[in-house]
């Protein structure tokens, strides 16, 4: 066939392939299981042969051959748009830098903004019509590839056809070279342990959920404990509309709780934009028919959300001060994670009719020395990033309760957010409050 003819005369060894690459040339390494590990290798092989190489990546589940190779970073520089476990530990030596983003937005701007010079993506294995489909990262792969001057796909067996829309796939007469290669079990995340805060977090949030109810859970062990409740519930008929999917709702299908009959708009089909977990989780995506990907700028659209009736968004965060202000991405300078779709979420979660929002994060945390801390602060100063900003905060959950800011004063969210802090670092919230000239004297002192 006329295909596999063309895929032949395009295959190249990865050492061939990343030939491509030029000197200042900008490079895209796709994002999570999308990761070119052999090409990876064969670029960060001619570190002594190139100059100026800036390389982008996302969602990091494997260490970067490139950054591994490079600490110097004499030849290549690395960014990262969502930092993952490698990434965030890259971003404390300095060796990668975050790109801010939100991810509606991402694959435009590849279209309206970005230089692609080469970008490599791992893909399945070329079907009967010379399509490669994207199968568990469908995300902003298309915007990306179509961006850029030469495309080089390294086959993937391991990954399997997952069904999605048209912007799934890339067809062999768009793809400049083509690598194989042996590659190990798919990476991924490792389900969070849930523990009891956890557990109670979840039973208020799940306080605010009825049968029907769409569903966006985030990754960690908040959204696992939230499938756990709901799995004991008598909660039911659950659909998903997510920008990742974990194994969170693997598990609220095996409870029979995930049927996708909400999903009206998109047939009775679970919705999401990348996948990322257990080999369990990849074996039920995998050419399932009853779920779809679409890319982030579909699922994360607000404007889409705003025609799911009763859409629930639950999402981490990492501090929160007395104004309402989330910080989801650093402590402090330290770079932890990324916007990722949180403010997507919050923002469609209030424009989907009967929609809500929720932002979960336990009351306190211990250092390395053991010491504890309040995760509701007085005021953001050191340097923190803010990722929800207070005019979009809305539903905040502890495990001390659950409060709703939206159209609340300064002296109300004040009041209300202590009022879900660790009971222990109440008064010194307060005394900050009243410095902050955001108290007043009420008889919750």
């Amino acid at each position: 066939m006329k295909v596999y003819s063309e895929y032949r005369n395009k295959l190249r060894t990865p050492e061939e392939a990343v030939m491509a690459v030029k000197d200042g040339d900008w490079v895209d390494y796709s994002v999570a299981l999308g990761y070119p590990e052999l090409l990876d290798y064969a670029l960060a092989a001619r570190r002594d042969e190139l100059k100026d190489i800036k390389v982008r990546g996302c969602l990091e589940l494997k260490p970067v051959q490139i950054v591994e190779n490079d600490r110097e970073q004499r030849t290549f520089t690395y960014s990262s748009w969502h930092v993952a476990g490698p990434a965030r530990k890259y971003c404390d030596e300095g060796l990668c830098y975050y790109i801010p983003m939100i991810f509606r937005n991402l694959g435009s701007y590849y279209t309206r903004y970005l230089p692609v010079n080469v970008a490599m993506m791992c893909v399945c294995p070329i079907d009967e019509e010379g399509y490669f489909n994207f199968s568990y990262t469908n995300c902003y792969s298309k915007a990306m590839l179509d961006k850029a001057d030469i495309v080089i796909l390294e086959v993937n067996d391991r990954l399997p056809k997952v069904y999605g829309d048209r912007n799934c796939k890339i067809h062999i007469s768009e793809v400049d070279y083509v690598v194989e290669g042996e590659h190990p079990p798919l990476a991924g995340f490792t389900p969070a342990k849930v523990t009891d805060t956890d557990r109670k977090i979840a039973s208020f949030i799940v306080e605010e959920m009825k049968s029907g109810d769409v569903v966006q859970l985030g990754i960690g062990g908040m959204p696992n404990a939230v499938a756990a409740v709901i799995a004991n519930s008598q909660i039911r008929d659950l659909s998903m509309h997510t920008e990742l999917l974990s194994d969170g709702y693997l598990d609220l299908y095996k409870a029979g709780k995930l049927t996708n009959v909400g999903q009206k708009m998109h047939g009775g089909k679970g919705v999401f934009g990348i996948a990322i977990g257990s080999q369990d989780m990849y074996d039920w995506v995998k050419e399932n028919d009853g779920l779809r990907s679409y890319p982030m700028a579909y699922v994360n659209s607000p404007e889409t959300m705003s025609k799911i009736d009763n859409l629930i968004s639950i999402n981490n965060c990492i501090s929160v001060d007395l104004y309402g202000q989330v910080a989801s991405e650093t402590s402090g300078i330290r770079h932890i994670s990324g916007t990722g779709g949180q403010l997507d979420f919050t923002t469609g979660a209030y424009m989907s009719p009967g929609g809500k929002g929720f932002i979960c994060l336990t009351s306190t945390f211990k250092d390395k020395k053991g010491e504890v801390h309040s995760r509701i602060i007085p005021r953001f100063t050191e340097g923190d990033i803010i990722t929800t900003p207070r005019t979009q905060t809305f539903n905040l959950v502890t495990e001390y309760g659950k409060v709703n800011l939206a159209g609340r004063s300064t002296w109300e969210r004040a009041e209300m957010i202590i009022s879900i802090a660790h009971p222990d670092f109440r008064e010194e919230l307060i005394t900050a409050a009243q410095k902050q000239r955001i108290w007043r004297d009420s008889n919750k002192r």
